[in-house]
């Protein structure tokens, strides 16, 4: 078979379709991530891969290639190869092989002694319901033919196992000096010389197995299925449901990852008497068509005995490369909402709150992040995806209940989710990827057991998880946020910039717990440029105290310049509600105390009158900017938006160099788009101050180079509560709450303190101060009488 011309790959076609796979990969709207960190792609020689939809199976031979240079073969159904001669010979030019040619194996086994890699889908066939576990757990799939549950093929395992005997078979010749018989078979295999044949033969035998994910799955009608309607009339359900399913892979955003395993070698444990009569036989094997032609139940009594050894191990391999391809599967929320659903019903709930539900999901999130065995998509890796799913639902949730509820899996009320009784309905082959994509999604993950103890876990813990514990997990989503912010801003692109950064404090968050809390939490926000590390002194001087303390990292802020570039203001306050809500689980009562546009930030946020706020303190707020160019900003960011949208440049000027005060903790390099989104936030600010209703203390530098003094005359007018005081710092300096400077840190830990030590109050309803000009006209009596609002104190 190794002569027929017919099978002779064309590498000019081969490359043709290479380049046409590139292309359209770049036009189509499907994102093809492929996972091979360890370098498995070059260590294989046979690759394994499961089947969800037809054109999936054109795709690993041009990765292969694309990473290793080599020409791949492919096993093909063989009903590809019948009615049309031109499309016949076109596969076979591209390597496809059908799985009924005689010969097959011992072919594909020859093509990789000629460097060949060779591709398997060892389940036969697209598993379109993605169950490959029988009721006992045990790997096995549904015959569409047969009607029956099968086990999954042996093809890649007894080829591997063959081809293996066959390389030792290959040196003990060359080492009995066998040169003719080994002359022999470089002519049969067409290979160049002896020493390409024992190289080859040197070479392990590997397979490597790999999983490709599809996520999301989309059930809407396409384009795709509407043409053919139109113009081929009625079309089968089988049809249509590919044109459905893959129709919407290709045309709408979908992440395809391609995730490939260990390389396994087929290691053959025989016993001592099976090693014997292997060594019988091996020495009468002269090819291999010979060892392939080895029957259970023909020829001699060794050759039997051989044969049904050599099958007890083609049978553990392919169990083994098996567990390694479904444990490969990159699980996307989707699979755990699945799992979530089907546990629930289990346990007779065919209704859930949001809230509860949302609950138990982002548990089961942070109980699979646990499981190094458990391969997440990026979206349950990034908290800036996944976080937000405990207030609503996002996150890639929104898209699977949009499915779920059109193809009428699942109802969505005000408060509730119900699941209606179509998710415990059979559907056939055809039919399940349209009807129950919740079933699909759950036999998908079915296999890796991490998957399952997640969900269950969640299940259970959910109920009496306390504030505390929910707390905690929140803020390893803070910790997990800033290690993909840095990692996603540190690649080639980003490092004329990120080289030329001061910074060396880190900027990850940080949460500081007493030994002896007194109950009240104290949330620090940074200012612009800067990191947690900023206001790190006051925070431990805080927790010393007793207080519970939490460093928010504002959206963009301690990792790259670049990162901030593509930042707003809503991000920012994001961030600082985060930190709210994280404290809002370990301590009763809260305080804000903010530096600069943190402290813009801090008192943005206490307009909204979250619970438990008790007061604000905030130091060096900008209203007014000494440098007169902030007036300029909208205008060169409008600029910049227009040179990216018009050419692949950046901007005119996407950075300005920034002379800093704290070049460890602040960047060097300060995004125009910042400071426009800084000028937003204190326009939004100003609007907002009337709101704020809990007590606050202002504290301003007199010559602050930075900020215009006047900016603190400003806020304490317009701030809406009774409780407020301003105090003014002789000093030049702009970070005068890190710096410690006159004091500053004091006033905040003093003001703290004293509210601290009284009964919460209500901070909710509308500001009950009286008008401004009543106190500032007001004598001194009266003033006292007021509590000694609006009081500004030079220090």
């Amino acid at each position: 078979m190794s002569d027929d011309p017919a099978f002779d790959i064309n590498e000019t076609t081969y490359q043709w379709c290479v380049r046409a796979f590139s292309f359209l990969h770049d036009r189509l709207r499907i994102n093809i991530k492929v996972h091979d960190d360890d370098g498995h792609i070059e260590a294989g020689q046979i690759f394994l891969f499961n089947h969800f939809a037809r054109f999936e199976t054109i795709i690993p031979q041009y990765l292969i290639h694309q990473a290793t240079g080599d020409f791949c073969r492919c096993v093909a159904a063989a009903d590809l190869f019948e009615g049309n001669e031109t499309f016949a010979k076109f596969l076979r030019s591209v390597g496809a092989v059908p799985t009924d040619h005689p010969g097959l194996l011992p072919f594909l086994a020859a093509e990789i002694l000629r460097g060949r890699r060779v591709i398997f889908f060892p389940e036969g066939g697209m598993v379109k319901d993605r169950r490959v576990l029988d009721e006992e757990g045990r790997f096995s799939i549904f015959s569409q033919i047969d009607r029956i549950r099968r086990k999954h093929h042996k093809g890649a395992a007894a080829m591997a196992l063959t081809l293996e005997i066959f390389k030792k078979r290959i040196l003990s010749v060359h080492e009995a000096q066998g040169t003719e018989r080994l002359q022999r078979w470089v002519g049969a295999l067409g290979m160049d010389d002896i020493d390409a044949l024992i190289a080859a033969a040197r070479k392990p035998t590997l397979i490597v197995p790999a999983n490709i994910t599809f996520w999301p799955v989309r059930t809407d009608d396409n384009i795709l299925r509407k043409a053919a309607e139109l113009f081929g009339g009625g079309i089968p359900d089988r049809v249509k449901d590919e044109l459905l399913i893959e129709g919407n892979i290709l045309l709408k955003h979908t992440d395809m990852d391609i995730r490939f395993g260990h390389p396994i070698a087929p290691g053959i444990a025989w016993n001592w008497f099976e090693r014997a009569v292997l060594k019988r036989v091996f020495e009468g094997i002269d090819s291999l068509q010979e060892l392939f032609a080895l029957k259970p139940d023909q020829g001699r009594w060794v050759e039997r005995m051989v044969s049904k050894a050599m099958g007890r191990e083609t049978a553990r391999l392919r169990d083994r490369y098996m567990h390694e391809m479904y444990a490969r599967v990159t699980v996307n929320i989707s699979h755990l909402a699945s799992r979530l659903i089907l546990k629930l019903l289990d346990a007779g709930l065919t209704e859930i709150d949001h809230d509860r539900f949302h609950r138990l999901l982002y548990l089961a999130i942070k109980n699979a992040q646990r499981e190094p065995s458990i391969h997440l998509h990026r979206g349950l890796t990034n908290p800036e995806v996944y976080g937000g799913i405990l207030r609503d639902a996002t996150g890639g949730l929104e898209q699977f209940l949009h499915t779920t509820t059109r193809i009428g899996l699942i109802d969505v009320t005000e408060a509730r989710y119900r699941f209606l009784p179509k998710l415990l309905e059979e559907h056939a082959h055809h039919e399940v990827r349209l009807e129950n994509l919740v079933t699909v999604y759950a036999n998908e993950v079915a296999p890796v057991k991490a998957v399952r103890r997640a969900v269950e876990e969640a299940v259970e813990s959910g109920p009496t998880m306390d504030g505390a514990a929910l707390a905690r997990l929140r803020f390893d989503d803070e910790i997990r946020a800033f290690a993909w912010c840095q990692e996603k801003f540190s690649r080639p692109r980003h490092a004329k910039i990120n080289d030329q950064e001061t910074a060396t404090k880190s900027g990850e968050p940080y949460l500081l717990m007493p030994e002896s809390a007194n109950g009240t939490g104290v949330v620090l926000v940074h200012g612009f440029l800067a990191s947690p590390a900023e206001l790190r002194d006051l925070g431990e001087k805080l927790v010393a105290l007793g207080f519970a303390v939490i460093g928010v990292r504002l959206s963009g802020h301690g990792t790259s310049p670049w990162d901030l570039r593509g930042r707003s203001w809503e991000d920012w306050l994001g961030s600082v509600r985060h930190g709210y809500e994280i404290m809002s689980g370990l301590a009763d009562r809260i305080f804000l105390a903010g530096f600069s546009t943190g402290g813009a930030l801090a008192l943005r946020f206490a307009a909204e009158r979250p619970a438990n706020l008790i007061g604000v303190g905030a130091a060096a707020v900008p209203v007014k900017f000494r440098n007169r160019n902030m007036a300029f900003v909208p205008i060169l960011h409008g600029v910049n938006k227009l040179a990216r949208w018009v050419s692949s440049l950046e901007g005119l000027m996407p950075f300005r160099p920034n002379d800093s005060e704290n070049p460890e903790v602040n960047y060097r390099h300060m995004p125009i788009r910042g400071l426009f989104e800084l000028r937003r936030l204190v326009d939004e600010l100003t609007k907002r101050l009337p709101d704020v209703a809990c007590p606050v203390r202002l504290i301003q530098g007199t010559e602050d180079k930075i900020v215009d003094a006047r900016s603190a005359e400003i806020i304490l007018d317009k701030l809406g509560c009774d409780d407020k005081r301003l105090h003014m710092i002789p000093s030049q300096r702009h970070g005068i709450l890190a710096d410690d400077t006159g004091g500053a840190q004091e006033l905040v830990i003093s003001f703290l303190t004293n509210l601290a030590s009284q009964e919460p109050e209500p901070a909710s309803g509308p500001p009950t101060s009286p008008p401004k000009d009543a106190i500032k006209e007001a004598p001194g009596d009266a003033k006292a009488a007021l509590g000694e609002t609006d009081v500004r104190t030079a220090v």
